[in-house]
């Protein structure tokens, strides 16, 4: 099929510079030269389908090293015109080229720089929106892959003094109040570290250029990594983390165990006078954090989980899933918690549910001997081989 194209020319000084200030947008952005120029193809191809109609044969050309952009138009010639985008009668093809002929294509040069002023305001508008576009999905994909990832950033701003932004450089994160540590202050410029819990995409109509990215600093996923950035052992996989129960800003249990027998896992999160354990404290606000030795035994661990309390007996009931702790009458309170807290964070560290008594407690208690027969029942029951019912730990007599 021939094809006939109506020259033009160019400005080159307009060209080059229109080139040097895609490579100025792109550094300043930070988003791909290449992915800039597509972008600029779509959005010229979209302002001159509103010209010449959705259905025209469009083509952008793009050459820097020569100083030409042309947007180009092609029709073919027939006798019947079906499609007016697409298509001209041989009539209207010899006002343009006068020896033209039914079937060939005519190419019309378009000079984008010579745009009606609406039609340039229209690209504009357009290639702002692409870049937005653009930007927001670099953005989005460059932090999504940072989900439960430790960032740094800064202090911005307090909106409804509950909502807290911080400028992680490229984008800005929100800190909800259900996210951060009860009782902490910021300041303008304050650094902020947190992990990176969730990032969405923004509706299409924000005014917002990034992603929606939800930072925590409340979430036992945020001590588990300052805990991987801090102790080499754990960051090596040397010592485990297993679990962690918390309540931020006041306790943390971590359980952890050791694949090395000559590495005390303990020990290793610890430090030398607690010297590992102390830039993690202050980073949490001074929140208390107990480290968990791991046990297969459940009655060492559950006596670990309690930590700090000394404990005096655990009876374990695997099948309702619930311990009997014994303390001495001085370690009650400790065992228990303000508020409860340590039992709580127990036995969620541990899966148990824990009935602490002080021993004073336990003896006046078991005092029953109904209570004292059915706690051996529960606890050294008889062999048959078969599955009988039993009294949860929780329902014996005396038991409260």
């Amino acid at each position: 099929m021939a094809r006939s194209t109506r020259q033009k020319s160019q400005s080159g000084p307009d060209i080059r510079a229109f080139y040097e200030y895609i490579d100025d947008i792109s550094r300043e952005k930070g988003l791909d030269r290449d992915e800039v120029l597509d972008v600029i193809r779509s959005s010229l191809i979209t302002a001159y389908q509103k010209k010449h109609g959705q259905d025209a044969n469009l083509e952008v050309i793009m050459d820097r090293e020569n100083a030409e952009l042309w947007v180009i138009h092609r029709r073919t010639v027939v006798d019947d015109v079906v499609n007016p985008d697409a298509e001209l009668t041989l009539e209207q093809a010899r006002v343009i080229k006068p020896d033209a002929k039914p079937g060939e294509v005519l190419e019309d040069k378009e000079n984008p720089f010579e745009f009606s002023r609406i039609g340039a305001t229209n690209v504009r508008q357009i290639l702002l929106q692409r870049l937005k576009e653009l930007e927001r999905e670099i953005i989005y994909n460059e932090f999504k892959k940072k989900e439960g990832d430790l960032i740094n950033g800064y202090f911005l701003r307090w909106r409804d003094r509950d909502m807290m932004y911080v400028d992680l450089g490229r984008a800005e994160g929100i800190l909800p109040r259900r996210e951060q540590i009860p009782g902490e202050r910021f300041r303008n410029g304050d650094r902020v570290k947190a992990i990176i819990k969730t990032v969405e995409l923004r509706r299409e109509k924000s005014r917002e250029p990034g992603p929606f990215i939800t930072l925590s600093r409340s979430s036992p996923d945020f001590v588990r990594k300052l805990f991987e950035m801090e102790i080499p052992e754990i960051y090596e996989g040397v010592v485990e983390i297993l679990t962690i129960s918390r309540q931020p800003g006041y306790r943390t249990k971590l359980l952890v165990r050791s694949n090395r027998s000559d590495v005390d896992p303990v020990g290793a999160c610890v430090g030398i006078k607690g010297v590992r354990i102390q830039s993690i404290v202050r980073e949490l606000g001074n929140e208390r954090i107990d480290i968990v030795n791991f046990s297969e035994d459940a009655e060492e661990l559950i006596a670990n989980a309690l930590s700090p309390a000394r404990v005096l007996e655990v009876k374990v009931d695997p099948r309702a899933r619930e311990a009997l702790v014994v303390v001495p009458d001085d370690a009650y309170s400790l065992a228990i918690g303000n508020n409860g807290q340590n039992v709580r964070l127990a036995s969620q560290l541990t899966e148990y549910r824990l009935l602490v008594k002080s021993q004073t407690q336990f003896s006046e208690e078991m005092s029953s001997p109904e209570a004292r027969a059915q706690l051996e029942a529960l606890f050294n029951p008889p062999e048959t081989g078969e599955e009988e019912e039993f009294t949860a730990l929780s329902d014996l007599p005396g038991l409260t």
